[in-house]
């Protein structure tokens, strides 16, 4: 684990971490996790360790200090196996942002005011380098939602959203329930980029995204009608 001094006036440290390799794929993602350690100390630990096989980009503390763990032209290993609008390998695909927070093992919790104060910047910086569309600003339970539940439900989306960096949530529900069947809600589902292989995992992702107040897995007219007007929105060319 080696520290150097970074050339970018929006990481504060450089802090090289060996899981890395050669992307394979152009950069059209950005993927936000959090943590879920007790300390950034323990997590940047952990992310520069060759046994743990797991990195990020970035790493931001919860009083906004900003490391810089794997260059952005390599691959870094944080959304494992996950999946989004056909690309299986995300970590090809995508920059990834580990927050440092305890995560709903240790405590799940608003995300501090200076933290969010520097992602804002960098995810802007990301998003305008790489043309990345804001449906591609993702979280890493909508590309793994089998298996990951973070950001989590408080990740403020919506102030991300006010910033032109990510999908807001749609308010208007105006055309009603589109799909005539569970099946039709999955294959839209899909459609809109979630592997679908545990539907229920899949609604609970999707949920946990765009209705974080009610995450229960079922499909109902409200989770429909917020889906209808995505993909609406997308076919008019609203998503980027």
């Amino acid at each position: 684990m080696s520290e150097e001094r970074p050339n970018d006036e929006l990481v504060h440290r450089e802090v090289t971490s060996p899981n890395q390799d050669e992307r394979t794929l152009p950069i059209s993602m950005l993927v936000i996790h959090y943590t879920e350690m007790e300390d950034k100390g323990f997590a940047l630990e952990r992310m520069c360790d060759p046994e743990t096989k797991v990195s990020a980009h970035y790493l931001i503390g919860e009083q906004g200090e900003v490391i810089r763990l794997v260059p952005e032209d390599k691959r870094a290993w944080h959304a494992g196996v996950s999946y989004w609008r056909g690309i299986k390998d995300v970590n090809s695909a995508s920059i990834g942002i580990e927050l440092d927070h305890p995560g709903h093992k240790y405590g799940y919790r608003e995300f501090s005011e200076a933290q969010f104060e520097a992602l804002v910047p960098l995810v802007a910086r990301i998003v305008k380098d790489y043309d990345i569309p804001r449906a591609n600003v993702v979280g890493h339970s909508d590309v793994a939602p089998e298996r990951k539940i973070d950001p989590g439900e408080l990740f403020p989306w919506d102030r991300l959203a006010e910033y032109g960096l990510c999908l807001p949530r749609p308010e208007k529900l105006e055309r009603g329930d589109p799909f005539d069947n569970d099946a039709a809600f999955y294959l839209a589902l899909e459609r809109f980029g979630y592997d679908i292989s545990n539907g229920h995992k899949a609604v609970e992702a999707f949920q946990r995204r765009w209705r974080p107040r009610k995450i229960d897995g079922e499909i109902d007219g409200e989770v429909r009608a917020i889906l209808f007007e995505l993909l609406l929105d997308r076919d008019r060319g609203n998503a980027r």
